[in-house]
């Protein structure tokens, strides 16, 4: 479960609560009672990893083609190639 920020704009009181992100916005303020509540948006935490078991090695393809000279040289010589389009040597 998510934690918001809320803040009042009467009382400037400033605190966080723990909410499910199904729940409504807080509205009443907790410490004057009126309804004049906010929440704010905020940047979160980010995800924290705990343990072994967490590189980035992990989600690597192990079959990813290493590109090397020849398949760059063979390509473009096959690119050329198909693109280049017979001339005629027609007269009229």
């Amino acid at each position: 479960m998510p934690t918001y920020e809320y803040k009042c704009k009467s009382c400037n009181y400033l605190f966080e609560e723990l909410q499910s992100m199904k729940d409504d916005p807080l509205k009443i303020c907790p410490k004057c009672k009126k309804r004049k509540l906010e929440r704010l948006v905020s940047g979160g935490s980010g995800m924290i990893f705990k343990g072994s078991g967490f590189y980035l090695t992990d989600y690597k393809n192990a079959q990813k083609k290493s590109v090397t000279k020849e398949s760059l040289t063979t390509s473009k010589e096959t690119k050329t190639a198909s693109s280049e389009k017979p001339k005629s040597d027609k007269k009229s």
